[in-house]
């Protein structure tokens, strides 16, 4: 089965995006290990973790997801996600570690860094793809300053 992690084989290049792999491994983590467009680590009543209670869906798996989804060209559906992934931020703007898919309640530390980053790591798959789309060509795409050619 799937786990959220395992995002992280074509962002961090260990294979590239364009692998079937990749793309077979983010759709099904995007089919299988979903609730309300929420990211679980993995499914709990199917993994013995040792820990009492129900977990959250992560957040930084959740935007792992829309990072994953805009590499393999789902620009579409990254963005989308990243919209209602937004909707889950607190008044103050802030993100949780998790959030209960259900009640939409923040769970675990608040405000957690690491969902912070990986909501600013999003947004620059989401910035890169766009610019490479209506840009034709002029934008560096995979350098992380937006660094622009001629």
């Amino acid at each position: 089965m799937a786990r959220g992690p395992a995002l992280l084989i074509g962002l961090m290049g260990f294979l590239p995006p364009e692998d079937d792999r990749v793309r077979a491994t983010v759709l099904a983590v995007a089919e299988e290990l979903t609730e309300e467009g929420l990211v679980l680590r993995y499914r709990p009543g199917e993994t013995g973790d040792g820990l009492a209670g129900e977990e959250g869906a992560f957040v930084i798996c959740s935007f792992w997801l829309v990072s994953a989804l805009v590499e393999i060209g789902e620009l579409d559906r990254g963005r989308d996600l990243c919209r209602r992934l937004l909707e889950h931020a607190s008044e103050l703007g802030l993100l949780a570690e998790q959030v209960d898919p259900s009640s939409g309640r923040h769970v675990g530390n608040t405000p957690q860094a690491f969902s912070h980053l990986a909501l600013v790591n999003a947004l620059m798959h989401i910035i890169r793809a766009e610019a490479a789309e209506t840009d034709t060509g002029r934008f560096v795409a995979a350098h992380p300053s937006g660094v622009r050619r001629g």
